[in-house]
């Protein structure tokens, strides 16, 4: 089975399996239709071997349903017709010169035969519903010599500003970090909207009039639970992810985890705090309705943690800062503390050390530093908002133990080629508009010859 309706199969497997044990995980593979309220009824029913009433219910109608499939038993077969009644012979007349012969006895007559009664016959036996056999299984995907990618998405000050060799903004990325990467010098943005280039990214999806302005609405840009993205194609092959979000906290200021708006509100994020227009993961219904956004949509204090050992790092990790920390136009942090670029660059100072000085990568991982978005620039007139940046082309950075220090890539990619290059590294289906053919993949060099590079 391929596609949506396999890989959905297969995560509401696991899902399922995780609540209530194989046998409910063997009855969702049975009904791709009844999955979500399975599912639902198994979360109902106190997580016990009880699949719970509408889990039971859907049993029943599966049952009800082969059994109006099966033959009708045979009918009674008819009774026999009773057989006519014998003719009474005439007497034979004596001969004259004989003696008279004893008379003979008439026959009886004959009676018709009794009507045979009907078969009694035992009630049908209800025929017991089979469990459904299990899905034939699949190769499963594997990672080639890439473990662990990482990704830190930021916003840009333009190309020139943050790779430049003499004009850079961000010391840190353009003088300590360029030189140990691969920099790909022709990557460029989608559009200036933050969100619109992040679905691009996680989920191949092309930026709509709402994810270009920021998904003001917050119901507006949500996706449906037919919309997959990368994460739900790692959970079905049974890889790991989680998304570090700095700042994230519930109304009461506590760290929480896949902090979103409700739908009907319009999302107002604390100035230089967590803002959801970073966190691309809590717009997917999939992630929402099966628990995967509340369990690995957490705070960025939870990747130190993470990075201790490499069996607790996740396959696939997406680092975002807050909007003081992303580099976003000046006013988001506190009077007197670096701001825009500079504020980007000394959080990236931070964290990257983390990063590549873990088992995780040491063993096999690859850092992603890209953008979001280009800061509008700024407009003479200080009574007119910024303008849309002349050009969105920002640079990306990969780090890895399988590139060359201080190499250059002058091909041209996009978020679209990003969510590509992580689907062929472990082998998964590319979605979307990552799956055009003038889509180019970096798989290829970062895995090497003759291991699973993708198209």
């Amino acid at each position: 089975m391929t596609g949506w309706i396999g890989t959905r199969v297969r995560a509401a497997i696991a899902a399922a399996a995780s609540l209530t044990g194989k046998r409910f995980g063997l009855l969702v593979a049975s009904s791709v239709v009844a999955t979500s309220a399975i599912i639902a009824a198994g979360m109902t029913a106190g997580g016990g071997n009880d699949l719970g009433p509408l889990a039971a219910l859907v049993g029943r109608s599966l049952a009800a349903e082969r059994l109006a499939q099966a033959p009708a038993p045979a009918s009674a077969a008819p009774a026999p017709e009773p057989e006519p009644a014998a003719a009474t012979p005439e007497p034979t007349p004596e001969p004259v010169a004989r003696e008279p012969a004893p008379s003979e006895p008439e026959p009886a007559p004959v009676e018709a035969a009794p009507e045979p009664l009907p078969e009694e016959r035992a009630p049908a036996r209800e025929p017991e519903p089979e469990e459904a056999a299990p899905p034939a299984a699949e190769p499963k995907p594997e990672a080639g010599r890439i473990k662990h990618v990482f990704v830190i998405s930021l916003a840009s000050p333009g190309y020139e500003a943050a790779f430049g060799p003499t004009a850079s903004q961000m010391p840190y990325l353009a003088g300590t970090l360029r030189p140990q990467g691969d920099l790909l010098t022709n990557f460029r943005l989608l559009g200036d909207g933050w969100l619109a280039n992040s679905f691009a990214t996680i989920a191949g999806q092309k930026p709509s009039a709402d994810s270009a302005a920021g998904c003001p609405e917050y119901e507006k840009c949500l996706f449906s639970v037919e919309t997959m993205s990368y994460v739900d194609q790692l959970a079905a092959a049974r890889f790991s992810w989680r998304a570090y979000l700095e700042g994230m906290a519930d109304a009461s200021g506590q760290p929480a985890n896949c902090v979103h708006p409700e739908p009907g509100a319009t999302a107002v994020p604390v100035p230089g705090g967590y803002s959801p227009v970073f966190n691309p993961f809590v717009y997917f219904h999939t992630l929402l309705d099966l628990g995967e956004c509340a369990a690995n949509d957490v705070p960025l204090t939870e990747l130190e943690k993470d990075l201790r050992k490499a069996r607790t790092t996740p396959t696939f990790s997406y680092v975002s800062p807050d909007l003081c920390n992303a580099g976003v136009i000046p006013g988001q942090c506190a009077v007197g503390a670096p701001e825009g670029a500079a504020a980007a660059d000394a959080w990236l100072s931070t964290w990257v050390p983390k990063i590549l000085t873990s088992p995780a990568y040491e063993a096999g991982g690859l850092l992603v530093i890209t953008f979001g978005s280009v800061d509008p620039v700024p407009n003479p007139d200080p009574t007119l908002p910024p303008t849309s940046p002349t050009s969105l082309r920002t640079g990306t950075l990969l780090l890895s133990p399988f590139v060359t220090p201080g190499s250059t890539d002058a091909g041209r990619y996009d978020p679209y080629s990003l969510l590509a290059t992580d689907e062929d590294l472990f082998g998964l289906q590319r979605l979307e508009a990552a799956s055009a053919k003038k889509v180019r993949s970096l798989a290829p060099q970062l895995l090497g010859a003759g291991e699973n590079a993708g198209d």
